[in-house]
């Protein structure tokens, strides 16, 4: 199945965002929305090519361009800056996820009542951040990504099922972090899962990590075989989050 391409735009602060909407070819009625939060790297071909995968499953992704511009970063260092900045804005963040949501659920492919976000390392943050502060998903999963938390969450604040696919491995992520983040999701009455992948470091779902890790000499490396396995836990996720007694594909004409 293929998919149809299309960018969005909108202002926040006066700021233009440029974002990467796949939708399925020839799609009948309305399916459900999955935003798609990108790396620290930003909105690249990598999280474009998510989206089509997501799209050739039946589903209407929007990849998010968190940084405004369409920004891609080359560098560690720039990438590291450019977070920090919108970490460093006011509520910047939290503007940035809350408009992409509303705005996924003001397309008309989008079924406003299913609706998923999921996202890679920063992504994975921001994915989990839109949990935390309540966000009405049906779910969100995170892959390799960062468990920082800008908000405490109390019981029934968060909304959404949560799947956090996380390396064995993974140097980025510390024991403690592990650790806080599972004592808060459980303090907050979450319905998560966590599944750790034997072997995998950071960035096991992105087949450029191991380049980029030896380029960059950081603990970064693909693992095509947590990559396969959380693709395949992320659809069945999707599936029961979004109550579908069949694989979605049958929703297109």
């Amino acid at each position: 199945m293929s998919s149809q391409h299309d960018t969005l735009e909108w202002q926040i602060d006066s700021k233009t965002f440029r974002h990467y909407l796949a939708t399925p070819d020839g799609l009948s009625g309305e399916a459900p929305g999955v935003l798609v939060f990108p790396e620290w790297w930003g909105l690249d071909d990598y999280i474009k090519g998510r989206c089509d995968q997501l799209a050739e499953q039946g589903y209407v992704a929007l990849g998010v361009d968190l940084y405004g511009d369409g920004k891609i970063c080359q560098t560690p260092d720039e990438a590291a800056a450019v977070m920090n900045a919108m970490f460093d804005e006011n509520d910047g963040l939290t503007k940035r996820v809350k408009t992409a949501f509303e705005q996924l659920k003001l397309q008309a492919a989008v079924d406003a009542t299913r609706t998923a976000a999921i996202g890679y390392c920063l992504g994975g943050l921001t994915a989990l951040h839109a949990a935390r502060i309540g966000l009405k998903f049906n779910g969100v999963a995170s892959f390799h990504g960062a468990l920082n938390s800008f908000h405490t969450p109390e019981p029934g604040d968060i909304k959404a099922k949560l799947l956090v696919c996380h390396g064995a491995a993974d140097a980025m992520i510390s024991d403690e972090d592990v650790a806080a983040f599972k004592e808060q999701m459980d303090s907050a009455k979450a319905d998560y899962q966590w599944i750790e992948y034997e072997g995998a470091l950071h960035g096991f779902t992105n087949p450029s990590a191991t380049e980029r890790g030896k380029n960059f000499q950081t603990p970064v490396a693909y693992n095509e075989q947590a990559d396969q396995q959380s693709w395949s836990t992320l659809l069945s996720f999707l599936s029961d989050v979004f109550g579908e007694s069949s694989h979605p594909k049958t929703q297109v004409a």
